[in-house]
């Protein structure tokens, strides 16, 4: 991906060139599906990954003026409409369902099939707004590394810290977000 070709058409949509969204998509697409593909991974799905990307997409999209500095700052973006379109969609299974066996998240098993662990994507977004409350840098770097599938470069780069940085805030997060959940959930 020309990461030039980004940060320019990303400076044309924050300047207002509504056509620039449009022609950001191609440059983007397979990285965003790349990204979706790993939110969704399991057997039965009936969120797809080409709905997941083109949902996300669509929402970002439909802020004219979306101030994204950057190629990262734009996948952080992408990563949290991923994340806010998932965890409506476990809401929504969630409701249908209201039951069934849960078992605990684990934060390093970057694959959460959404359909069969509604409850737990549910949990997860909580804890994720408690920790949020606390600590907004915590919750980013999880928004980053587990939703939008960064690498701990990557995630340093959006956020401006180092690398060491990230690993240890990344430890804390997991370490608070493990135990949230596993209060809420049944093993």
């Amino acid at each position: 991906m020309a990461d030039e070709g980004v940060t320019e058409l990303l400076a044309a949509w924050r300047a207002g060139d509504g056509e620039a969204a449009g022609r950001l998509m191609p440059l983007v697409y397979d990285e965003l599906r790349r990204i979706a593909r790993r939110r969704l991974a399991g057997p039965d799905q009936t969120l797809q990954t080409t709905a997941l990307v083109h949902e996300a997409y669509l929402k970002l999209a439909g802020h004219t003026r979306l101030a994204v500095q950057d190629r990262h700052h734009f996948f952080a973006l992408a990563a949290k409409a991923m994340r806010q379109l998932v965890v409506d969609h476990a809401r929504r299974r969630a409701a249908e369902k209201r039951g069934g066996d849960v078992r605990v998240v684990a934060l390093d098993d970057l694959q959460i099939p959404v359909d069969d662990r509604a409850d737990e994507m549910l949990a997860l977004d909580e804890a994720l707004e408690r920790l949020s409350r606390l600590d907004e840098t915590l919750s980013r770097i999880v928004e980053l590394r587990f939703f939008a599938g960064l690498s701990v470069e990557e995630t340093a780069d959006t956020l401006d810290c180092s690398a060491r940085t990230v690993k240890r805030e990344w430890r804390k997060a997991r370490a608070f977000l493990h135990h949230e959940l596993a209060s809420r959930l049944p093993r």
